[in-house]
């Protein structure tokens, strides 16, 4: 019965990190759950995953627990030093039950965590038969690691590996998506050499102003594409418009203010990017309601619209452009001061403003 309800554990904890694996890409949370898992369904007093430095060669400890597995994370192993290092050079998984009498084992790890080792289970990490790292589990609290807990760690080493190279592409993907999105709003800026880097700094300002309100990791990379793609719009606007050095008619400066509509009308279309379509469209909104293109006021405005807004009209008043002279960095903090509440978010003013006193940011 204890054996049945053991098994039954051990089930629910893998089909409980399998599903984290097919349902997040964030390799940090994934590969801590997974050594915490390899902990449980061992029963053995602590685990940890060495992941391979592929300009080094060495082993470093990405995630340890046990109470004193922070200590061993500044320890970096050569292949063929210590347990895991043996294994990652071998490619073959090791049970250990005397560790301190094995010539393999690395005793520095120990004198530095003050944890004495007695036993080790250890097995290669690998994706595409590439050895990536290696997972150890330590110290049975139930006798001695068998044939069975090998299994187990095999299994759990295949689905940590198969979560590092799906991270890993994914990852991979998202950078390329951000890089093009980012070449193609500096094509549409060198049709203006003026504003060459403003989308870069809007970027920059808005990412620090959101860290500042606390968004979270998934609104602040929503809010870094919204920046990215936040003027986009503007390859709808004629050249004689678009490069004017003088003041733009009251007909030409509707059509400017135009660029909002279509940066979200073209983006509306990409499913992925559904959610930064109302960013785009009602950057250029104020807080009092009179901006445009709908006239929203308040919080029917987007909060990362609100922040972009203060980005972009900081970036705006400290930029020089031929039809206006920039002014200084004081001088635009105090007009955002000043229009706090009729065309700025306090909350964002005060956020911002904050994140400069705080040497946060750099104009």
């Amino acid at each position: 019965m204890e054996r049945l309800q053991k098994q039954l554990i051990q089930l629910k904890t893998l089909t409980e990190l399998a599903s984290l694996i097919n349902s997040s890409f964030d390799q940090v949370e994934i590969r801590k759950r997974a050594i915490e898992a390899t902990t449980r369904v061992l029963n053995a007093e602590a685990a940890s995953l060495l992941l391979l430095d592929e300009a080094t060669g060495e082993l470093y400890f990405d995630v340890a627990t046990g109470e004193k597995g922070g200590r061993v994370k500044q320890i970096r192993l050569k292949k063929g030093v210590g347990i895991a290092g043996w294994v990652a050079e071998h490619g073959t998984p090791l049970v250990i039950h005397d560790a301190q009498s094995d010539p393999r084992f690395f005793k520095n790890a120990d004198k530095l965590s003050g944890f004495v080792t007695r036993n080790i289970i250890c097995v290669p990490l690998k994706t595409k038969e590439r050895i990536i790292g290696v997972l150890e589990g330590i110290n049975k609290k139930d006798g001695r690691f068998d044939d069975s807990d090998l299994e187990l760690m095999e299994t759990l080493s295949n689905f940590i590996a198969v979560a590092i190279e799906n991270a890993r592409l994914y990852t991979e993907l998202k950078e390329t998506f951000y890089a093009t999105a980012e070449t193609l709003t500096e094509t549409i800026e060198l049709r203006d050499p003026c504003t060459g880097g403003h989308t870069k700094r809007v970027k920059h300002y808005s990412l620090i102003i959101g860290r500042y309100l606390g968004l979270t990791k998934d609104e602040l990379e929503h809010l870094e594409l919204a920046a990215i793609l936040h003027d986009i719009g503007k390859i709808g606007i004629r050249d004689d418009i678009l490069l004017k050095k003088g003041k733009l008619t009251e007909q030409e400066m509707m059509h400017m203010k135009r660029h909002s509509i279509y940066g979200a009308e073209l983006l509306q279309s990409i499913k992925q990017l559904k959610k930064i379509v109302p960013v785009v469209r009602n950057h250029h909104e104020r807080y009092d309601g009179t901006g445009y293109p709908d006239g929203l006021r308040g919080e029917e405005i987007s909060l990362m619209a609100r922040i972009l807004t203060v980005a972009d009209s900081f970036d705006a008043m400290t930029t020089h452009r031929p039809y206006k002279k920039s002014i200084s960095t004081e001088a635009a903090l105090e007009e955002l001061r000043r229009c706090s509440g009729t065309q700025f978010d306090p909350a964002v003013v005060e956020a911002f403003l904050q994140a400069f006193s705080d040497g946060a940011v750099s104009s």
